[in-house]
């Protein structure tokens, strides 16, 4: 089954409490949470007490995707809020190592994401200490953008790299994800999907999810 993080950024806030509910009953395996600064990309999303509130609800992981400046600032306050998996930007980071241990040592797993003009060989010599790989297919700061086709390219290239590096990395792929799409994701190596506007907008949303899920088997 694949695994399929559920992205909030385009679920209906006005009723976050049934949004958070069809989550837990469905088949995905993660909440997926977009936090957006306003300055690493141009859109503003949401803070510490809305993620306090879903995780004083939701039965299944937060994972929580910054993009953000600076977000080394910040890594105890979603340990806080309820981050089990924290991803950073490699676009936003000076010291990635460091980043990357300071988010290890809050008990957190780890992961970078890289934006559509990153390449996959700039994560060489830090894959081995990574949980997560994020790979955008979609220019980071809106939900509901098209998906961009050398995404199947970069994620070949990554699996390469971690067997290569004997790295443990998961690959996750946001942006874009469809029914139309996932399968092929899934042969070139993707583990995670991220999937927001595409379930819900859909007339049924768990049965969405449960598509998604099935699809297809995963490679890796």
């Amino acid at each position: 089954m694949n695994k399929i993080a559920v992205s909030i950024l385009n679920c209906d806030f006005g009723n976050l409490n049934s949004e958070i509910e069809m989550i837990n009953r469905s088949d995905a395996t993660w909440f997926h949470l977009d936090i957006m600064d306003g300055v690493f990309v141009p859109n503003i999303s949401f803070g510490f007490p809305l993620i306090q509130a879903i995780k004083s609800k939701a039965e299944k992981p937060l994972d929580v995707h910054l993009m953000i400046a600076s977000p080394d600032r910040y890594i105890k306050d979603f340990k806080a809020a309820g981050a089990d998996w924290l991803t950073v930007h490699y676009e936003a980071c000076t010291h990635l190592h460091r980043t990357v241990q300071n988010i290890r040592q809050e008990g957190m797993k780890a992961g970078v994401a890289l934006n559509p003009h990153t390449p996959v060989s700039f994560l060489e010599d830090i894959v081995a200490d990574l949980d997560l790989v994020l790979l955008m297919s979609v220019n980071p700061g809106f939900g509901g953008q098209t998906f961009i086709e050398n995404t199947y390219e970069k994620a070949a290239h990554l699996c390469e790299i971690i067997e290569r590096k004997g790295s443990k990395a998961l690959i996750q792929v946001d942006g874009g994800v469809d029914t139309n799409n996932i399968e092929k994701l899934a042969k070139a190596g993707i583990n995670i999907f991220v999937a927001g506007s595409f379930i819900f907008r859909a007339t049924n949303s768990i049965q969405t999810i449960k598509k998604l899920a099935h699809e297809t088997p995963m490679k890796r």
